[in-house]
């Protein structure tokens, strides 16, 4: 039984109900990024390929079936379709690599936590101090520093070490959260998730894509923080509603959708459904900030905010196609 006072059904427009969690999705999120791809995809796809071999990432347990079911380059491409072919392969890289990445924290920190304590460290090292690497993971993660520091500018390279630090620290705070006995709470759980999101450090690349810097004024206006969070909130809950059902039945826990299904004990239609209303708010704030700031940004500063925007229609429409979600284009999702 649903507890929420809300009045939701799982139906679309004229009555129709809904026959997939997908359509279901597309009926109530309000998108108002229209899709767009990189004529430079079909490259970076085929340079993520050849950079997870020359890192030795291929080599990895189960890291090629993965990365076939979560096409980083098209997501690349869905989120970046502006960004010139060298921003757009380092863009694609850092998305394979924080798949990788993110799967073996959440395999490692579920079952044996103890060992994510040295993966983790390890990356801060990479980061912080520039320490040299000892594991795959490690040399990647290295060698993606390096090739930021070659085209960010010193202060966007540092924003991205900070940023990446920040998302490292997160997967440690999903382990605990997930061993905890038991489930955690809506705040916690949205805390967790913007920590884990892994967008925010993108957007020192979003920065270097622009022809001119972005002023000081710009970069620390209090709105334009305030942007960040917006856009990488809805950027990472669209793709939680999508993959619900696959994170429901492997037990996960740090979920928008699966969160608003523990707080109301309702079933997952309806906490989709509540959570599609949580993310048009963020999206809807993100629309009316961005109008009240335009008029105060240098074209660089319009097509870094442009750049946010991308990430929230980005992985909107990858998740709509991406094997890794499948499970929500069936009927038995709505069951």
């Amino acid at each position: 039984m649903c507890t929420t006072h809300e009045d939701v059904s799982a139906v679309a427009p004229g009555g129709t109900p809904a026959a997939t969690l997908v359509e279901l999705i597309d009926t109530q999120l309000h998108m108002p990024f229209p899709f767009r791809r990189s004529p430079h995809e079909s490259e970076a796809a085929a340079d993520v390929d050849h950079w997870l071999r020359a890192t030795g990432l291929d080599g990895e347990p189960g890291v090629t079936a993965m990365i076939s079911l979560t096409r980083p380059a098209e997501l690349a491409s869905y989120n970046s379709p502006d960004a010139d072919a060298g921003i757009l392969r380092l863009v694609a890289r850092q998305i394979a690599y924080q798949f990788v990445y993110d799967d073996r924290a959440e395999e490692v920190g579920r079952h044996r936590p103890g060992e994510l304590l040295p993966m983790l460290c390890e990356s801060i090292a990479i980061l912080r101090d520039g320490a040299a690497p000892s594991t795959p993971l490690g040399g990647a993660l290295a060698d993606l520093h390096r090739q930021v520091r070659e085209r960010c500018t010193p202060a966007q390279a540092a924003r991205w070490a900070d940023r990446s630090r920040e998302y490292v620290h997160g997967l440690l705070y999903e382990a605990v959260a997930q061993t905890h006995p038991s489930p955690v709470r809506s705040g916690i759980c949205t805390s967790v998730r913007s920590l884990t999101a892994g967008v925010e450090p993108f957007y020192p690349l979003c920065e270097a894509a622009q022809p001119d810097e972005l002023t000081d004024r710009e970069l620390h206006h209090p709105l334009m923080r305030h942007l960040s969070r917006l856009s990488a909130d809805a950027a990472v809950w669209i793709p939680d509603l999508f993959s619900a059902v696959k994170e429901q039945r492997a037990g996960e826990l740090i979920n928008l959708a699966l969160a608003y299904q523990r707080a109301h004990l309702c079933p997952l239609p309806v906490a989709v459904t509540l959570a599609v209303r949580r993310i048009n708010r963020t999206i809807r704030e993100f629309e009316r900030l961005y109008e009240e700031i335009a008029q105060e940004l240098s074209p660089s500063g319009v097509g870094y905010v442009e750049g946010m925007a991308g990430w929230i229609r980005g992985c909107y429409y990858w998740s709509r196609t991406v094997p890794r979600y499948a499970d929500a284009g069936t009927a038995a999702a709505l069951e």
